[in-house]
């Protein structure tokens, strides 16, 4: 068991490479990384905060939480199913209560009159009223509004779960408590 003495040229390049890098510890042994090494690893980071930050900023529906919805619907509605599944496929989950008169939780979450539609939905703290298309819904919640909800009024030929040909235009409108309204988009 005898000692090896190292060469200057060794304890030379030992030394040079230590300067020249940081240490990584692992447990009690401490290992050497190379320039190249670390950069890989910067780079790699920045890819991956990029990546999160346009991923929290755009959304996506792949590796989030699906979304709960409740859905509020009169007992012989089918285009609200309709609904209910383009919901479903855009990554929300969808629990349907069957009612004979949805006009009590209309009047409940506050739903303007003059925008009402055949079924009622809370998302997240937000009220939907009628067919409003789930990408318009997913952009509203990430802007964390300070408005009650969205509305489609009436049930326009051409939105999701009343799919015509040909499609009738139609606006998605905010709505308030105070009953300010605004266009927020147009289908």
């Amino acid at each position: 068991m005898g000692h090896h003495p190292q060469s200057d040229s060794d304890h030379d390049h030992d030394h040079d490479q230590a300067s020249s890098t940081p240490p990584e510890i692992f447990g009690d042994h401490t290992r050497l990384l190379s320039r190249r090494q670390w950069m890989g690893i910067a780079a790699a980071g920045a890819v991956t905060a990029t990546g999160l930050f346009a991923f929290r900023r755009f959304g996506g529906t792949a590796t989030t939480e699906a979304i709960p919805v409740a859905l509020y619907a009169g007992e012989d509605c089918a285009c609200c199913h309709k609904w209910a599944a383009h919901m479903e496929a855009n990554g929300f989950v969808v629990s349907t209560t069957m009612v004979a008169d949805v006009s009590h939780k209309k009047d409940a979450l506050g739903v303007p009159a003059d925008l009402r539609s055949c079924h009622t939905a809370e998302i997240a703290g937000y009220v939907v009223e009628g067919h409003v298309p789930a990408t318009d819904i997913r952009r509203f919640l990430s802007e964390r509004s300070a408005e009650r909800g969205l509305a489609v009024s009436g049930m326009p030929g051409g939105s999701p779960g009343m799919e015509s040909d040909p499609k009738v235009p139609f606006d998605v409108i905010a709505f308030s408590v105070n009953g300010t309204t605004r266009v927020y988009a147009r289908g």
